[in-house]
């Protein structure tokens, strides 16, 4: 290989991916061949990683996932992750595990973490049917989501408010609830956000982008041009609409069959005009708080799956988390993307998409412009491009042994 020349490989022929690296000189190659750069598809790398491939990547070759990204990114992990750093810090006795006793609008009192309130109640099912029936019964007027585990783009999602609704299901789709019985596929039911914030009277989510160079330390970058997905049909919540998806669901490719749907600026505002819209209607340091506890629990989700990822320093990876924000402007974790879209559905979503892959190899790369798995990671503040540090351990670490001078790298939480 020649020193200098940088060859990639991609699974995913997006022309957002491949002008980018043909800008930056870089030589397209395939996978069999010699590669520095490699932008490949979650099964692909996990095959490269797996014991019976027998690869190793030498020090020129990077990837764009980590091996285990689904302790993020599968919805019954990401739950069962977060569940157990919530204990751990309990046993610690650190003050992030915090309880308090909080009254429902059903008048009944349940208790609740202070600070790591940040996914819905959620149980995996089959393994939690009983404890699951136990929570509905407390509030038998709740509405619950349920969603295959392994499943993205809004498939096989649907909304249930009675047990009996839950047991029919199960018998049409031949998916036992008792875990005794056993079954192929497991699903997470959780408490439907039902007083979701609205704009213009439509429901939405965020859409954020989060690139991962290290899980120990743990370093993350949020980058700055998010935005807002929004339902092609005025919210509600009659039972009538329950099985409404164009009411419930924001993921782009369900709303885009809706008769609503506007491709121009595909149901999407940029995260830049959602602040200001919050700003002028809820005032400025609500909106400034609201930023800081998504930063919050982006880190503290990331915090609670550092532990059990493979963090191989050959990889990186670009998350793409959804959070709904209520209507008292309380964020709140959906799911984790570890394939975010790269599909363009609007010109201004192509020109997001065409930056966050550049700064994403910006961050990634040494200053040398070539992959180097040995490099400590710390890009310089101009690589860095439109990515916020959200947190850099490594640094934080410095800066502690170092005698108290500026904090400039200091995260938030």
């Amino acid at each position: 290989m020649d020193k200098g020349r940088v060859t990639y490989c991609t699974d995913l022929e997006k022309s957002v991916i491949i002008t980018n690296f043909e800008r930056r000189g870089w030589i397209q190659v395939g996978s069999e061949e010699e590669w520095n750069f490699y932008w490949s598809f979650t099964q692909n790398c996990r095959n490269i990683f797996s014991i019976e491939s027998g690869y190793r990547m030498n020090d020129n070759q990077i990837i764009n996932h980590f091996p285990n990204h689904y302790e993020l990114s599968r919805k019954d992990l990401l739950v069962k992750n977060i569940k157990r750093y919530r204990k751990e810090l309990e046993r610690e006795g650190n003050p992030l595990a915090e309880k308090k006793e909080v009254t429902l609008a059903n008048g009944q009192t349940v208790t609740r973490y202070i600070h790591l309130d940040f996914i819905p109640v959620t149980y995996v099912l089959p393994a939690d049917y009983n404890m699951f029936v136990e929570e509905y019964r407390k509030s038998p007027q709740s509405t619950w989501i349920m969603k295959p585990c392994g499943k993205s783009q809004g498939a096989g999602i649907f909304l249930i408010n009675k047990l009996s609704k839950l047991k029919k299901w199960s018998r049409e789709a031949k998916t036992p609830l008792h875990p005794q019985l056993g079954s192929k596929e497991s699903y997470v039911i959780s408490r439907y956000i039902d007083n979701p914030l609205l704009i213009g009277g439509k429901k939405f989510d965020l859409r954020l982008y989060v690139l991962i160079t290290s899980f120990r330390p743990l370093k993350a970058y949020l980058f700055q041009h998010g935005f807002c997905r929004f339902c092609t049909v005025k919210y509600d919540t009659s039972v009538t609409e329950l099985d409404n998806m164009y009411v419930h669901l924001t993921n782009v490719s369900v709303q885009k069959h809706g008769g609503d749907y506007n491709s121009l600026h595909g149901g999407k505002m940029s995260i830049q005009n959602f602040r200001l819209y919050l700003e002028g209607t809820r005032g400025r340091s609500v909106t400034d708080k609201l930023f800081a506890d998504m930063q919050w629990l982006i880190v503290h989700s990331l915090k609670a799956v550092a532990p059990v990822m493979a963090n191989d320093r050959h990889c990186f990876e670009c998350y793409g988390y959804d959070i709904i924000i209520d209507n008292a402007l309380k964020p709140w974790l959906v799911e984790v993307n570890a394939s975010p879209s790269l599909q363009s559905t609007t010109h201004s979503d192509r020109i997001l998409k065409y930056k966050l892959i550049d700064n994403i190899v910006s961050v990634v790369v040494p200053p040398g412009g070539i992959p180097d798995a040995r490099w400590n990671k710390i890009p310089t503040p101009e690589a860095l491009g439109d990515f916020d540090v959200l947190i850099d351990e490594e640094l934080m670490e410095k800066e502690d042994s170092a005698p108290r001078n500026s904090k400039s790298n200091r995260c938030k939480p």
